[in-house]
């Protein structure tokens, strides 16, 4: 677990398996964990129990998607997610050739043993589809994630974010990872003013996706102490794009430089980690001790090869205290009952089609 280190009356340093370097990971890749065929048969077999049970997908549960031996082993995994390195790779999850309710059927089973699914958008929707829709960044009310950009380092709203690939782009489109806290560590060094800077809180856009009674932003502290941890959340194009907002505290040039550095280290590549996706790959990540990056692509022309990753936001009935910071934008900040984006009106569907 990463712990922030009190010396000379502030707090310095974080310590702990969460501060890790791009350079170390490269050279041990057990974060990178395979299903064994037994395990793919296991996977195999609750699946096919739900489909004839005739459950619908938004009912599976851990209880009713039983994985008698790769459960546990999914608990261990899970608590290295939220107090280990904060992220893992796992192989092979047999979706080629399978229709999509399958897919989601068999992807929904396997997160329901991580934690339970929360909204992603202002839709409500449980089963994101990570896809190009032709849209652009720079319309204030489009997530970069239904575009072909770059989506640059950023945290989630939810505990751990999980990511299905389908299939790959033609080229680019690779993930990249970052311990927050290695950010955090490298920031204090180098420039402790603008490492505190960023304790304070930030004017964040909603996009558009606005709970009823709620500002259009929300403000958060990009590095939060909080009971002995370091909590990140930084997503520097909503807080650009927050100044739209006459009322929204403005920035500083102290605060851009803040951003810039913080930047330049995420993007040293013997900091970050780079990450090839193949089909079948289940990449699972802790918002608060990570924070991840997709580069720009180009996609395939035949509209069926086209980049196609499904995404679960997942709250876990483990997870970490959270400041009271965190309420603006997660509503509830319980363990175990918290995160997503919530609208008035909002019912929760799962998609089984990019809309």
């Amino acid at each position: 677990m990463s712990m922030a280190m009190e010396t000379g009356g502030g707090v310095s340093a974080v310590t702990g398996d969460a501060v890790w370097r791009g350079d170390e990971m490269r050279r041990d890749d057990t974060w990178i964990r395979p299903f064994s065929a037994a395990e793919i048969d296991e996977l195999e077999a609750a699946l096919e129990a739900s489909k004839r049970s005739a459950t619908d997908i938004i009912d599976i549960d851990a209880l009713n998607f039983p994985l008698p031996t790769l459960g546990p082993i999914l608990d261990g995994l899970r608590h290295e997610i939220l107090r280990g390195r904060g992220f893992v790779l796992l192989r092979g999850l047999p979706v080629e050739g399978r229709e999509i309710e399958d897919i989601a059927r068999l992807y929904w089973g396997l997160g329901r043993h991580f934690g339970h699914p929360v909204s992603q958008n202002g839709k409500g929707h449980l089963l994101g589809h990570v896809r190009d829709l032709g849209m652009h960044a720079d319309d204030p009310n489009v997530r970069v994630y239904q575009t072909t950009e770059r989506q640059f380092y950023h945290a989630d709203s939810c505990d751990i974010v999980a990511l299905l690939c389908l299939r790959p782009a033609m080229e680019g489109g690779e993930s990249r990872i970052v311990s927050s806290a290695t950010l955090y560590n490298e920031m204090m060094r180098r420039r402790p003013d603008l490492a505190e800077l960023l304790t304070r809180p930030l004017a964040v856009d909603r996009r558009g996706e606005v709970p009823e009674g709620a500002l259009p932003y929300y403000l958060v502290p990009a590095f939060n102490h909080h009971d002995g941890l370091l909590t990140t959340y930084y997503i520097r194009r909503y807080v650009l794009s927050a100044q739209r907002f006459a009322d929204a505290p403005r920035l500083s040039e102290a605060h851009i430089e803040a951003f810039d550095l913080l930047d330049t280290l995420a993007d040293d590549p013997a900091i970050h980690l780079d990450m090839e996706f193949l089909p079948g790959d289940v990449q699972l990540l802790h918002n608060h001790t990570i924070l991840h990056d997709r580069g720009a692509y180009r996609d395939w022309p035949d509209g069926e090869a086209k980049r196609h990753l499904l995404r679960l936001w997942l709250c876990p009935p483990d997870g970490r205290p959270l400041p009271e910071a965190y309420r603006q934008r997660w509503g509830e900040i319980e363990i175990g009952a918290r995160g997503g984006i919530v609208t008035a009106g909002q019912r929760p569907t799962l998609p089984l089609e990019a809309v």
